[in-house]
């Protein structure tokens, strides 16, 4: 049963990203309403996080797709309007990293990080962004991070992939505030997930980032989930071009 408070329910959602954070998004969005099309490179992750969560309650589902192509990108916003008869959000949630310091990186890592975590929500947001000023009105939410603000070390091309995020979204968000369409960030601290597993398992990792936030823990995926809903629905529709920190103060301090 759903709040209804939000006003999610029976709107199209193309949710790209199955791991920590995308999986609890998609539940949230499913239990409001939404229908969610759940996008994964991996299809037998986004098909197990689809089935775990019964996304075909709603009418959603889930699809393959890499995300660092343009025409798969364009090819899934169609396929979700196709699906769903509208799309009124997209919500934007891959990402990898490679902690080195600079001088220690590669070409190819630097490459691979930027395609994944920016050039694909630029292919996204455009396509999606062009199809929502032509029906009148969206939301897109992207995951950004709180080293798109502080200077972490061995986070180069991460930091800068958000950074860059960040201010894509200012762009588009200035540009098609006047259509309806608003494109906001969410920014998490450390949150325990895939991609941060084997890190926080290294002896004083987890204790020294802990020790770093003023909430004294870290981020689980579940801390995303009602703010995604928020800037997804129309209680949020005099807010754009905005980065919200969930981050338990990290960047307070």
């Amino acid at each position: 049963m759903t709040s209804g408070w939000l006003g999610l329910e029976g709107k199209g959602v193309l949710l790209v990203g199955a791991g920590g954070i995308g999986s609890a998004c998609a539940k949230g969005f499913a239990d409001e309403g939404a229908k969610v099309l759940l996008a994964d490179l991996d299809a037998d992750r986004a098909r197990a996080v689809a089935e775990t969560h019964d996304l075909e309650r709603n009418g959603g589902g889930f699809v393959a797709l890499d995300a660092t192509d343009a025409s798969a990108c364009r090819a899934a916003v169609q396929l979700a309007q196709e699906r769903f008869g509208t799309l009124s959000v997209l919500v934007h949630c891959v990402g990898i990293n490679v902690r080195k310091p600079v001088l220690n990186l590669d070409d190819r890592e630097w490459t691979k990080i930027i395609e994944l975590n920016l050039s694909s929500g630029f292919f996204l947001g455009q396509a999606a962004g062009r199809l929502m000023c032509e029906q009148g009105g969206g939301s897109i939410v992207y995951f950004s991070s709180v080293s798109g603000l502080l200077a972490h070390k061995l986070h180069s091309p991460y930091a800068a992939s958000k950074g860059g995020m960040n201010q894509m979204m200012r762009v588009m968000a200035a540009e098609w505030a006047i259509e309806g369409v608003r494109v906001n960030a969410i920014a998490p601290a450390y949150t325990e997930t895939e991609l941060t597993r084997e890190y926080l398992s290294q002896p004083g990792v987890r204790e020294s980032l802990e020790r770093a936030v003023p909430s004294g823990r870290l981020g689980v995926p579940e801390d995303m989930v009602g703010p995604a809903l928020f800037l997804a629905s129309h209680r949020s529709d005099y807010v754009t071009g905005h980065v919200l920190y969930v981050d338990g103060g990290r960047t307070l301090v």
